[in-house]
């Protein structure tokens, strides 16, 4: 089998995606997820001008060599914009060789470890009895697991907190829109916010929270603290991991379980922070983090450390990357959840798809390939919109923070 030709789908239905097809000689294809929030073109063009050309005649079977031959080959290595370029052309190989062998994916990854993938839900609401109300939303619909994020008093615009209930897209302006930010605030009252949903919900289900990079290592260590009352299954993006020893100092302090890495790209971005078991979660994904191939490796260096998956799961990744997702899930020993948030109608009709959810899990289905596939006539009708994430400034001086 050869690869005869490779193409770039870009659309917009909703949101942004950028989507690589495969095809071969003996009629076989396989698509991949290349999306990046607010920088999508850039993976568009290095898949178009440098990555392409070097697929042409290859055995497309051979996903480790060509993996290897656009990591080491390029010279310039890691990064979001080739991790995610080589993600793209990894899913989409998985693909067509699960296809080839006429089984869905997990099969291929070594049959699954569970009956299904228990997924969280995003509830957010614009103040703490909002908040609640959403999760025992999330709740009624059956999921297990729920991350609720809530507005503060005093800061205009929190990070989680959208114009809808089921639909969060922050990526929302032709340039970037600018937020405000107060850790103080947020510190006095996010501890209020998970006390009231003790109150009402129980302890039944399991209560995620994303700090999404706001806080220094010991205001993270704070915080932590503050919520060990509330027994929360994580606590995400406590502080940039840049430094990975920064997360030492929130270790000393608190017992809250700790995950990060939605924007790593590789298994270098995250080693220290396994091996000196500082998380217990990591979340690094299949289209920021080399595909498929690359994901197996974290997955077995953090299985060493009794650290488990979490893979990011917003709907900045296409149902595509979901779909690679839901079989690695499935398949990796040390799996912990899966994040999830719904699509729009309209992705959902550009990407049919075979996975499913029932009662908080998910499944990835039994179709050959990893189930997911792409109405290019459809795609056609969205085209792309430039958007950008947003910007956060501190409330009381100005200084750029981080978003």
């Amino acid at each position: 089998m050869k690869i005869t030709s490779a193409r770039m789908i870009v659309c917009s239905p909703g949101r942004n995606f950028v989507t690589l097809k495969i095809e071969t000689d003996e009629g076989l294809t396989g698509i991949g997820d290349a999306t990046l929030n607010g920088r999508e073109l850039s993976v568009a063009s290095y898949l178009q001008d440098h990555v392409i050309p070097c697929l042409i005649g290859r055995d497309p079977h051979q996903i480790e060599d060509i993996w290897q031959y656009l990591y080491r080959g390029a010279y310039w290595r890691r990064g979001p914009i080739t991790m995610s370029a080589i993600a793209a052309v990894d899913t989409a190989l998985w693909d067509i060789k699960a296809k080839a062998a006429g089984l869905p994916l997990y099969q291929l990854l070594g049959g699954k470890s569970r009956t299904g993938v228990m997924v969280y839900g995003h509830a957010n609401g614009s103040d703490i009895e909002h908040t609640v109300d959403e999760v025992l939303r999330y709740a009624d619909k059956g999921y297990k697991a729920i991350r609720a994020q809530s507005g503060v008093p005093g800061i205009e615009k929190v990070y989680g907190v959208g114009r809808g209930t089921m639909f969060y897209e922050p990526a929302d302006a032709d340039l970037p829109s600018e937020h405000d930010w107060s850790t103080e605030k947020y510190l006095l009252h996010t501890p209020k916010l998970f006390a009231a949903l003790r109150d009402k919900l129980g302890w039944d289900h399991h209560l995620l929270h994303d700090v999404h990079h706001r806080l220094t290592p010991i205001e993270a260590a704070r915080l932590g603290k503050d919520l060990e009352p509330y027994r929360l299954f994580w606590m995400e993006d406590a502080t940039p991991a840049e430094n990975q020893e920064a997360f030492k100092l929130i270790r000393q302090h608190t017992t809250t379980p700790l995950a990060v890495g939605e924007i790593f790209n590789s298994i270098w971005d995250c080693k220290d922070l396994i091996e000196n078991q500082l998380i217990d979660y990591i979340r690094t994904t299949v289209v920021h983090a080399g595909g498929i191939t690359h994901l197996r490796r974290i997955a077995d260096l953090a299985a060493l450390y009794q650290v488990r998956t979490g893979s990011h799961g917003a709907t900045d990744l296409s149902p595509v990357c979901m779909g690679a997702a839901l079989h690695f899930d499935l398949w990796v020993p040390n799996f912990g959840i899966q994040e999830y948030m719904q699509h729009t109608a309209e992705t959902d009709a550009v990407f049919p798809h075979a996975y499913t959810f029932k009662d908080g899990f998910m499944h990835p289905g039994e179709v050959a390939g990893h189930g997911v596939d792409i109405d290019e006539a459809l795609a056609k009708k969205y085209p792309y919109q430039r958007a950008y994430l947003p910007v956060n400034r501190q409330q009381h001086d100005g200084t750029l923070w981080n978003w």
